[in-house]
């Protein structure tokens, strides 16, 4: 038996206790906030997307950073045992759309009252309200770490799973980063990802509050396509968010830092330009007295028809029996490509993740353990590994988590 300190009370650091007690070993958990999971009570939205229930391919792809570092990770604790975790502590689970995994409550509270459960269960020391100053190391071996009062706990083993730079208010500060540097790693450039867009149109702000569902996304960056896909959207007073928006920030983050980006969103992906035409003459035809902005009802939800219209260049007042072709064709094309520029993200206060963090080439993927110090762990978060929108950021946090601390010797 050996004495871990587990740094950071979070989804992955809960875990990384709980895998080291199950494993023998004397285990204390240092939480710098009052309480455990402060970050987790605010994922998806206070309900706690807290896995995806798809198969091990489907999980992979949808990592976005270092898929195959997570391998071993994943098939260490996968979905289904941490579903079966929660279930088994108290936790009653549902999987809704897109195989997203939520507490039947839709409370993220019993998602921590599980954790604290399992926690107590396996006789883990939790210490809150307690930061660590550094950690100590003597001749590239892990001795304990030393606390901000000066006190110091000594330890074989210490997991380093304080999260990244999103959400700094929960207490991702960044001191994961701290850790790792003292000991010599590497840290990839950190930035917001998961995260709005910011665009330049004065029209966005017209729209604020709009969600649509079912249109496409596509991003380009002069002729160069970064993203194509379909969702769901938000329109905010500065931008773009929701959850197409947000795994689009995932990918196109490198690209945005250099130049703004081109993104058209298609209104009416399930409609050829044919079909669509079509439709709007049908429209028009029934109504062919009817002014132009009283004809669009049917097309658009409310708030956006004074958009389109100031896009479309069409009159307002003009009747639709007198719309010429290219007018129609011009309020087609804006259906089809409707313009924005995104022209930066949001700032870490509105990340859900970071994208960045301890440069994996030097961690050991079958054990989490640092290639420098040993005794020395890193899980969740810290480390430069990301995914999109689903539940899979939680579960590369369960898994790392969990793999780290049944390692520990």
């Amino acid at each position: 038996m050996s004495r871990v300190v587990v740094i950071g009370g979070g989804a992955a650091g809960c875990f990384a206790a709980m895998g080291a007690a199950e494993c023998g070993h004397e285990v204390t958990l240092i939480e710098k906030n009052e309480k455990l999971g402060k970050k987790i009570y605010i994922t998806g939205k206070g309900r706690c997307n807290l896995t995806n229930d798809c198969d091990m391919e489907e999980l992979m792809s949808h990592v976005i950073r270092n898929p195959k570092f997570l391998y071993s990770a994943f098939y260490c604790m996968d979905q289904q045992r941490v579903m079966d975790f929660f279930e088994q502590h108290g936790t009653p689970l549902k999987v809704e759309r897109g195989n997203r995994v939520f507490p039947v409550s839709d409370h993220a509270s019993d998602i921590i009252a599980a954790l604290e459960r399992g926690l107590r269960e396996k006789k883990v020391i939790i210490k809150k309200n307690t930061c660590v100053q550094h950690i100590l190391i003597e001749e590239n071996q892990i001795k304990g770490v030393m606390l901000k009062d000066g006190t110091e706990i000594t330890a074989e083993n210490v997991i380093v799973a304080t999260g990244g730079c999103s959400y700094p208010s929960t207490g991702s500060t960044g001191d994961g980063y701290r850790f790792a540097k003292q000991a010599g790693h590497a840290i990839k450039e950190c930035m917001p990802s998961l995260v709005p867009f910011e665009t330049e149109e004065p029209y966005v702000k017209k729209l604020q509050g709009l969600s649509l569902r079912n249109v496409r996304a596509t991003i380009q960056n002069g002729g160069k396509l970064l993203f194509d896909e379909f969702g769901e959207m938000l329109f905010t007073h500065f931008g773009v968010s929701g959850p197409l928006m947000l795994s689009a920030s995932s990918v196109v983050n490198d690209w945005i830092q250099k130049a703004p980006l081109s993104l058209t969103i298609d209104l009416k992906p399930a409609l050829s330009e044919e079909q669509l035409d079509k439709r709007i003459v049908r429209d028009f035809s029934e109504n062919p007295n009817r002014q132009f902005g009283n004809s669009l009802q049917g097309l658009f939800p409310m708030k956006l028809i004074p958009v389109m219209i100031e896009l479309s260049g069409i009159p307002n007042e003009k009747r639709v029996n007198v719309i010429t072709r290219e007018e129609r064709q011009r309020l087609l094309k804006r259906i089809k490509e409707f313009p924005l520029t995104l022209t930066g993200l949001r700032n870490f206060n509105e990340a859900i993740i970071t994208r960045g963090g301890v440069d994996v080439r030097q961690v050991d993927p079958s054990t989490m353990e640092s290639k420098r110090v040993k005794g020395l762990f890193f899980a969740g978060e810290v480390l430069d590994v990301d995914a999109l929108t689903g539940g899979f950021n939680l579960q590369i946090a369960w898994s790392t988590g969990y793999l780290a601390g049944i390692s520990v010797r």
